[in-house]
């Protein structure tokens, strides 16, 4: 590989120049145009608008909590309801059979989908047939 040598390859010009004399007086004119313009202030206490805006600020971001804790739900979702069954030691599953209704063993029946492979599967693998049977 041929080695390369920053010294001895050709530069490329710059494409940006500035004017002649153009920082001579450069202070000078900036100094002129900050000093032409005088900025109007305008106090903000005088300005209804912004006083509204600020206004209509405070009680959105007043009532944000309030809002949040009204809407809040009462009903138990399942993933709750089932942590605290499961972790109730006095109940079984005869104690929630017999709270059961029409309504609700026919919705288990709907939800409730069994392929005959899996049903085989799991009454092959499992050592305890008697027991599931008789359950």
């Amino acid at each position: 590989m041929k080695a390369f040598k920053l010294e001895n390859e050709p530069r490329i010009k710059n494409g940006f120049k500035t004017p002649d004399h153009f920082f001579d007086d450069f202070s000078a004119k900036v100094l002129q145009q900050i000093n032409e313009r005088e900025v109007k202030v305008i106090p903000i206490y005088k300005r209804k608008q912004v006083i509204a805006m600020i206004a209509a600020v405070l009680v959105i971001a007043l009532m944000i909590p309030i809002v949040n804790n009204y809407n809040k739900s009462k009903e138990l979702d399942e993933a709750t309801l089932e942590t605290y069954l499961s972790y109730q030691s006095n109940l079984n599953q005869y104690d929630l059979i017999r709270e059961l209704d029409t309504k609700d063993i026919e919705s288990i029946n709907k939800n409730i989908v069994l392929e005959q492979e899996t049903l085989e599967d799991v009454l092959s693998s499992n050592p305890n047939i008697e027991n599931l049977l008789s359950e």
